[in-house]
């Protein structure tokens, strides 16, 4: 079976890769990795000393590259090397063993970040719009070096210069690859709501986020009150109904029934219940929710909704924060366009 390898080589190198036959990584400081014993502890040991200052997760992962990149790899392996100045996909197969450039190291220039290299036979330089957005969504993986798996049958179809069909690929996989996109970046703004700021601090982001939607809201400190963290009003004083109490938990655990009723339990008369949590909640805490016409719950996924549609809204300090940027994505085809009658 033919092991497809996805490799990304830095902007610096430009087309030399392709034009010189090669493929490289960098960490020229690890020196010649052949020296190394053939195990991932010895690769991890050996990066851990050269870079302490990395956080201890980057480790094992850049590690991992380094050692299948000298053991995994093998003469007869296809590689597949997207190149960004001209847009192609490049595929071709290692034709020579691992080799160590000191020179790269001696004169630590970034245009001569070559220290680990193999040789390569290039032998296809395909635009990248003849290949399935599935295929380029893979080899657009966040890793130096990865193995193909799910589009391996594509690319080397591509190699053998068969019709590989990538239009009904996209058809079917449009859709998805917007999920797996919207999937992402949900994820990414639970993290920074969850480790980018104190739970304080959070408390005063869901009041800005309150502000952006019409409401003037204020973090309290009130002892005693329920656990409400924010008050929001529409009128200017907070005179005027209806006036929102807000319970905010930075956890993305499931928060049951008895925490939301001891939120319920400070509201009164005309006034509102609002809980803002980055989790869920339990079935018993929904059921208590449906039964309670003023009070209403608000999970992570709602919550993340409600940034996205007031985003634009938001101060640059909160922007700064949760940095996201605006991109227009695939979708699925209308059956029109997929059956070709409009």
């Amino acid at each position: 079976m033919t092991t497809l390898w996805g490799i990304h080589m830095g902007a610096h190198h430009g087309m030399r890769p392709v034009e010189e036959g090669f493929v490289a990584i960098g960490w020229p400081d690890m020196g010649d990795l052949s020296k190394l014993a053939a195990t991932r502890e010895a690769f991890k040991a050996r990066f851990a000393d050269m870079h302490p200052h990395d956080k201890p997760g980057a480790v094992p992962v850049k590690a991992g590259v380094l050692y299948r990149f000298m053991c995994e790899m093998q003469v007869g392996d296809v590689v597949v090397f997207p190149s960004k100045p001209d847009r192609r996909v490049n595929i071709g197969r290692i034709t020579g063993d691992y080799q160590f450039d000191p020179e790269s190291l001696e004169t630590g220039q970034r245009d001569l970040e070559c220290a680990h290299m193999r040789t390569v036979a290039w032998e296809i330089h395909r635009p990248r719009a003849d290949f399935s957005q599935s295929a380029l969504h893979e080899i657009g993986s966040a890793l130096t070096l990865f193995q193909v798996n799910n589009n391996a049958e594509e690319f080397l179809a591509a190699l053998a210069g068969e019709d590989f069909s990538p239009e009904q690929v996209d058809e079917d996989t449009a859709g998805s690859v917007s999920e797996q996109i919207d999937e992402s970046t949900e994820d990414f703004v639970l993290k920074r709501l969850k480790r980018g700021m104190t739970a304080e601090r959070f408390e005063h982001f869901v009041a800005a986020l309150l502000e952006c939607m019409g409401y003037r809201a204020r973090v309290t400190q009130l002892s005693g009150d329920g656990g409400v963290d924010v008050i929001a009003h529409r009128d200017e004083l907070g005179l005027e109904p209806p006036i929102i109490k807000v319970q905010v938990k930075q956890t993305q655990d499931t928060v049951g029934r008895p925490v939301v009723q001891q939120l319920f339990g400070a509201v009164e008369g005309d006034e509102k219940g609002l809980f803002v949590t980055l989790g869920g909640y339990s079935a018993e805490a929904r059921s208590f929710e449906r039964t309670k016409p003023n009070l209403r719950l608000l999970d992570g996924g709602e919550l993340v909704e409600l940034v996205f549609r007031h985003y634009e809204k938001l101060s640059p300090k909160w922007k700064s924060l949760v940095p996201l940027q605006r991109r227009f994505l695939p979708g699925a085809l209308s059956a029109e366009i997929a059956d070709g009658s409009l």
